[in-house]
């Protein structure tokens, strides 16, 4: 029976716990139980406060051995600065480029490790890197954010919902304004022949100013030369007599 029960125990310790189990797979497979998403790139405006937002998923209890790391690289380069630190508590950079300027916006028991930056300006403009370790969960992937800060109202962005509208609206703008253009063509035709065929009809009906002195002139020519020709008989008649 104690043979027994030393066997049973040599193959217990040959098993090992589920947790060594789990990390003897991800060994065997290469890939990583602790998982960190963050926002490749975000957009904020000086002055105003701005989240860089960072979640991770382990297969792990999360215990306060958790640690969350950011750090940043400015665009032009050089070293990494350290920005934050949690384990257990927040602990904000107190030298440095953001010196009293970062804030814990995460919840690790939610599996998020965000932070937002206060008062922003143009010179935080870079990459930043959200580092997450939950022993015995310490290999994962390393995901960089890149701030880009600028004045409000300098830059003009357009959205996926702006871009579809655009292209929504501008066919359809040029084809009114086609309907319309040839709408007033045939309007202004119209409106051509009709004027036309007025001042046909007027013409005829009610003779112009110089129409009527031409008329008038003529009858006048007319009317003197009818008196004198009668004038004419008059005197011939006079002289045979």
């Amino acid at each position: 029976m104690g043979g027994r029960r030393q066997w049973l125990g040599r193959n217990e310790d040959r098993a090992g716990g589920p947790f060594q189990i789990l990390l003897l797979l991800l060994a065997i497979t290469g890939g990583h139980s602790l998982e960190i998403r963050a926002d490749a790139e975000v957009r904020a405006f000086v002055g105003e406060a701005v989240t860089l937002r960072c979640w991770f998923k382990t297969f792990f209890p999360v215990t306060e051995k958790l640690t969350v790391d950011w750090t940043y690289r400015p665009l032009t380069g050089g070293s990494l600065e350290p920005v934050f630190h949690y384990q257990a508590d927040a602990y904000p950079a107190k030298q440095g480029t953001f010196r009293d300027r970062v804030s814990w916006a995460g919840d690790v028991a939610r599996q998020d490790a965000s932070i937002t930056i206060l008062n922003p300006t143009t010179d935080d403009n870079g990459t930043f890197t959200c580092a997450v370790k939950n022993p015995p969960d310490v290999e994962h992937n390393i995901p960089n954010t890149v701030l880009t800060v600028t004045q409000r109202g300098t830059t003009f962005q357009l959205t996926s919902a702006g871009l579809l509208s655009l292209l929504v609206f501008l066919p359809s703008a040029v084809v009114v304004t086609l309907l319309l253009v040839r709408m007033g063509k045939k309007s202004g035709l119209l409106k051509g022949r009709k004027k036309k065929a007025s001042y046909k009809k007027s013409s005829i009906e009610v003779p112009d100013e110089k129409q009527m002195k031409k008329n008038h002139t003529d009858l006048k020519t007319k009317y003197h030369l009818k008196a004198i020709m009668t004038s004419s008989s008059h005197f011939a008649l006079t002289g045979l007599h």
